[in-house]
């Protein structure tokens, strides 16, 4: 009411007002009028917008909560299923056991990833025993380099340290090939964590390779072996970069494997070339990369494990090895037991007396209850591995059957054996 008496107070004034002052006013009002009447009318429309836009908000967000809900409980199912998905696989994928099918019919792997038996004549043997610490390995001639003795941890090992180092055998007649038809070659090798380990299967310095393709080594590193026909890497999870490992390396008229601890990695069917002689060699080693080798040892073999029984009643084995003055065993040792191991299960008539004998080093007395031992955790093996206790015997014969003379490190070690006695 109040509004409208002070329109009507507005108007009025117009009646004293001259025709051309009340004229420009009234254009002035209409004009503003008309302004403040679209201003109110946009307003409203704002307003309005504004309503039907909140409106349109709050329906957007409960159809994106229920979406978001929907989701949630489809992914939940998902994962669910997932689940169950994952679980089933990881029981899938498990090799199937001999004579059943998986859910996929995965396939039973049976894989004898280490075979390797070591020759039962060794040639050349060097455990550095008696080596003084810093000057050269006596059994060894230099090529090029750097090799000294050194300790390690309180043991003696040829440490290659500087100058590309490359070592070989000092034998008579070095020129010569001094590698039978069927040998085995093995070492005890430090990796120091870089750089590739050689071991040429010719004599560097006074030998000749007639090989066509150039690839006469295996190369060693710290996880995979090479010969010229791919890098195999061992399938072992976790190896350390720095660590001791056992190279093996059998050769059997030109066919050659070669193992790295308990692995085979190179399965070569024929060489193109005739081994004549060993080579280590390096040319990664340097004062902070240091490579330490021990325990070589070349050996001459070939007559299969069945023909020796048949033909001499007793298999004589070099490649069981123990801890030095102990009775248990090291890992490469398991080549040879496993074979022992298959010929028993495939003979079931065969009986053998398991007769361990060693050198002449040591006292008399420890040397025959120390055979004794090492003969009984052999018998305990394979009894373990599955071949009945009724069928083997122990027997320990300490120094007092040897086959050579224990004049040389090689008839020494071909003293310290286990022999297989058919009863």
């Amino acid at each position: 009411m109040r509004n409208l008496l002070i329109i009507a107070a507005f108007f009025s004034a117009f009646i004293f007002l001259s025709p051309d002052v009340s004229g420009q006013i009234k254009i002035n009002l209409k004009n503003k009028i008309n302004r403040e009447a679209n201003r109110r009318a946009n307003n409203k429309t704002d307003k309005a917008v504004d309503k039907g836009f909140d409106k349109l908000e709050e329906g957007i967000k409960d159809a994106v909560k229920k979406e978001d809900d929907k989701t949630d409980e489809a992914g939940k199912s998902r994962n669910d299923v997932s689940a169950n998905k994952d679980d089933n696989t990881a029981q899938d994928s498990k090799p199937a056991e001999s004579g059943t099918d998986s859910k996929d019919n995965a396939p039973s792997l049976a894989w004898n990833k280490y075979d390797f038996v070591p020759g039962d004549q060794v040639i050349f043997e060097d455990n550095l025993e008696g080596e003084e610490n810093g000057e050269f390995p006596s059994r060894w001639d230099l090529v090029r380099g750097t090799v000294e003795i050194a300790k390690l941890n309180g043991e003696n090992v040829m440490m290659l340290r500087a100058g590309e180092p490359s070592i070989v055998p000092y034998l008579k007649d070095p020129q010569k090939d001094y590698l039978p038809d069927v040998f085995t070659i093995e070492l005890d090798l430090y990796y120091p964590g870089d750089g590739t380990f050689d071991i040429y299967l010719y004599d560097r310095k006074n030998q000749k390779s007639d090989s066509h393709t150039g690839y006469t080594s295996v190369e060693v590193q710290y996880n995979q072996m090479n010969m010229g026909r791919g890098w195999s890497k061992n399938p072992t999870p976790n190896l350390k970069k720095e660590r001791w490992m056992h190279i093996a390396i059998a050769c059997t008229n030109g066919k050659l494997k070669a193992y790295m601890d308990d692995t085979r990695l190179i399965n070569i069917p024929h060489l193109d070339f005739n081994p004549s002689g060993l080579t280590l060699y390096t040319y990664h080693a340097r004062n902070d990369n240091r490579y330490y080798v021990k325990n070589v040892r070349i050996a001459k073999g070939g007559v299969k494990y069945y023909d020796r029984v048949m033909q001499d009643g007793k298999i004589i084995v070099n490649g069981i090895r123990f801890d030095v003055g102990k009775s248990t065993l090291k890992p490469e040792s398991m080549g040879a037991i496993n074979e022992i191991y298959t010929l028993m299960k495939e003979n079931p008539d065969l009986k053998f007396s398991v007769e361990g004998h060693t050198d002449s080093q040591g006292d008399d007395a420890f040397n025959m209850k120390l055979s004794q031992e090492r003969a009984e955790t052999v018998m305990n093996t394979l009894i373990k591995l599955g071949i009945s206790g009724d069928r083997l015997a122990a027997k320990g014969w300490g120094e007092s059957k040897p086959i050579s003379n224990n004049a040389s490190p090689e008839d020494m070690a071909n003293n310290r054996r286990v022999e297989f006695v058919k009863m």
